[in-house]
């Protein structure tokens, strides 16, 4: 089984997208099935139209120059019918049994495209709605015209392929109201590579002095600093919490566009003292920050994006032994039980959060209760292995329609 991979990006960008992928093809090859990976013009500018990275072969689309390209419509049609070129020609090259594109949307018509073309079934993986992202970021408007477009050009290519993946069940339900069928959708959600992650790294106490933390409990995020994360709410905890328990910081790893509007809030609030920025440290160095935190924190404020999308980084936190502290978020709330495997707070309230931090820092006695069940539900629930191998259903039911459809057109000639 051969399957063509049609990505918006992939390795060597860093993003959850780019590792999701790299997973999914990492245990693919493990289950001894041929892979080849295009991505879109989204990848950025490539010196080579084909990269070798981490042991994949990447074909690269290359980007269009010229006023086109910045203009939001047009770029994005111009962004699918270079795809459908180059994957035109990547089909032609490497034969593949079936084409399996990934969000966003574009992918997903270049896609039909080549495939009804060249009779090849198409899967397509929904991983977020971009159109809700844009939204966070200021690129468009909720309900307004490019909105609905992006959204009537994905349920378009729901309908058109062949089969749907996504990630929960947050999107699940979302696409069924759309009136997609029931067993046309299937679920292969986020999960880790376990024996990638260390549990209980020790504590490097020379790191923690240099970044001011000393002896104390640290709350921590480490990952991309956007507005829908409130990571502002995590800051204002802290400012509450310090009035019962001075023994409180805040270490926050990475970096975003809410940076520096995240700095003026300390300088606002005078936290210095009690919230410290790490900045971007390397994938090979974050094990040594996880080292520091005593309690991971997602503080996610709720809108479609979260409420519908659950988040890598806690899964990651639980595979290290870590405390996860969340938003009630619908993401968050597929992948905690409150008080069983994490502890959950009223999204939006910052006092909510500075709240359960206390109850947690009173009742240390069952932090190793949740951080044991937080393990086990990784290993057992949300593991690479157990979820790509929901992908071979999939393929296999397509490829024996394809193999039908293809008998009855010999028998008919």
């Amino acid at each position: 089984m051969k399957i063509l991979h049609i990505l918006d990006h992939s390795i060597p960008l860093h993003s959850g997208y780019a590792f999701r992928t790299r997973a999914i093809l990492t245990q693919q090859a493990v289950l001894g099935w041929q892979t080849v990976h295009l991505t879109s013009g989204k990848q950025g500018a490539a010196s080579m139209t084909v990269e070798e990275v981490d042991g994949f072969r990447f074909y690269r689309t290359p980007m269009s120059a010229g006023v086109i390209s910045r203009l939001p419509a047009l770029q994005h049609w111009q962004i699918i019918s270079n795809l459908r070129r180059r994957l035109d020609a990547v089909v032609e090259l490497e034969h593949p049994d079936l084409l399996h594109a990934h969000s966003p949307a574009l992918n997903g018509v270049a896609a039909l495209a080549v495939g009804r073309q060249r009779n090849l079934p198409v899967i397509y993986e929904c991983r977020a709605f971009w159109e809700d992202a844009a939204v966070d970021h200021g690129t468009s408007r909720q309900w307004g015209p490019r909105y609905w477009l992006s959204r009537a050009l994905e349920t378009q290519v729901f309908r058109r392929a062949d089969a749907v993946t996504c990630i929960c069940q947050g999107l699940c339900k979302d696409i069924l109201a759309r009136g997609i069928r029931t067993d046309k959708i299937t679920i292969i959600p986020n999960a880790v590579n376990i024996d990638q992650f260390v549990r209980n790294v020790p504590r490097d106490d020379a790191l923690a002095v240099s970044l001011g933390l000393g002896e104390t409990t640290v709350l921590g995020f480490i990952g991309s600093f956007y507005a829908y994360e409130g990571l502002d709410l995590a800051i204002r905890a802290v400012a509450e919490i310090a009035q019962t328990n001075q023994e409180v910081r805040l270490l926050l790893v990475g970096s975003g566009p809410e940076d520096a509007r995240l700095r003026r809030l300390v300088d606002a609030l005078d936290l210095h003292s009690l919230v410290h920025f790490a900045g971007q440290v390397s994938h090979a160095e974050v094990h040594r920050y996880y080292g520091l935190i005593d309690i991971l924190v997602y503080p996610r404020r709720s809108m479609r994006l979260t409420d519908l999308v659950t988040p890598l980084k806690p899964l990651e936190a639980m595979a290290q032994g870590k405390l996860v502290l969340a938003s009630d978020v619908g993401g968050h709330r597929e992948l905690i039980v409150d008080r069983q495997n994490g502890r959950l707070f009223r999204a939006g309230d910052s006092s909510a959060l500075a709240r359960a931090v206390l109850e947690l820092i009173e009742d240390r006695s069952l932090w190793d209760q949740q951080r044991d069940a937080g393990r086990r539900f990784v290993e057992q629930e949300r593991n690479w292995a157990r979820s790509v191998a929901g992908y071979e259903q999939v393929y296999r039911r397509l490829l024996d329609s394809a193999a039908l459809r293809s008998n009855t057109r010999f028998l008919i000639r």
